[in-house]
């Protein structure tokens, strides 16, 4: 277990970029933590940690030995779920990766529900959208990825996907709020706030677009959806989200969502997904479980 300890410290310096405050995270003083890191270094006989005026970065070799730490430590943590279901007790840490549209409403309410059944399970949540999602599960900083439209997919396999469409937000009384469906073509007739280049969204928007002779050209633009759907009431501005980034039961008398034609913007594609050929934790396992049963019974199969 001091083996795993040290491995630790270098993923939280890693993570942190700064042997002072991994040092505070860890409750140990950075003098003995630079100590241990240096050791390991001597030990190695490679520089682990570039030194910087602020900070410390991975050198070329710590890039190369990150990548058994993480699978060290994450190997460590699946035995350690395995070993408490044989007691009868559900422990672990799931780490999930996530666009997002999933932040406000759907896995607050996943992780609420996980827990009331295992509350001896803890849980860290990244938001990171597309490429930045499938980074987390390749450097294992995350155990699983919900992310819309991801770019590649190449190291993350899928355990479930669902198709999203893209919705139109905005206040009862605009007067896009009187169609059912909505064409893209009437969106861009009022002032747009858009999500930047960054999600999934936008890429979609931007794709539908491409060819034709329309043109998003945003009033406001943000890294927020959470930003961008309070904006839309603020100002009476259009803003756009899929539905699992709506609650499940809108309140009307606020928020009007209307979906997009899918002639002018395609469904997107939401992947739930883990590093390739890694055995999960079963905590993680069971509460990727879960989500996929819950987005089957919303959604459906795809």
């Amino acid at each position: 277990m001091r083996h795993q300890l040290l491995l630790r410290y270098v993923d939280t310096v890693a993570r942190v970029g700064s042997i002072r405050k991994a040092a505070e995270s860890l409750a140990i003083t950075s003098t003995a933590l630079n100590r241990r890191i240096l050791a390991l270094e001597e030990d190695l006989g490679v520089q682990v940690f570039e030194r910087l005026p602020g900070g410390v970065r991975l050198s070329a070799a710590g890039e190369v030995l990150i990548q058994h730490v993480r699978a060290q430590l994450a190997d460590m943590e699946r035995v350690r779920s395995q070993i408490a279901d044989l007691r009868g007790e559900r422990r672990g840490h799931v780490t999930i990766a996530a666009s997002q549209a999933l932040m406000p409403f759907f896995l607050p309410e996943q992780i609420n529900l996980y827990r009331k059944a295992h509350p001896g399970v803890t849980f860290g949540v990244l938001r990171r959208d597309r490429s930045a999602a499938e980074q987390a599960i390749i450097d294992m900083s995350a155990d699983l990825a919900l992310v819309f439209e991801p770019e590649r997919l190449i190291d993350l396999q899928v355990l479930h996907q669902v198709r999203q469409p893209v919705h139109v937000l905005m206040r009862p009384g605009h007067p896009l709020a009187a169609l059912a469906v909505v064409r893209l073509r009437d969106c861009l007739r009022y002032p747009l706030a858009l999500p930047n280049d960054q999600t999934g969204i936008r890429f979609l928007l931007e794709r539908a677009v491409q060819h034709t002779s329309l043109r998003l050209q945003p009033v406001v633009e943000a890294d927020s959806f959470e930003f961008l759907r309070c904006h839309a009431l603020a100002e009476n501005i259009v803003a756009f989200q899929i539905p699992i980034g709506l609650p499940v039961a809108s309140d009307t008398d606020t928020l009007v969502t209307r979906p997009i034609d899918v002639r002018d913007v395609p469904h997107g594609i939401l992947y739930l997904g883990q590093l390739r050929g890694r055995t999960l934790p079963v905590a993680v396992a069971r509460f990727g479980q879960q989500i996929i049963d819950t987005l089957v019974s919303r959604y459906g199969e795809e």
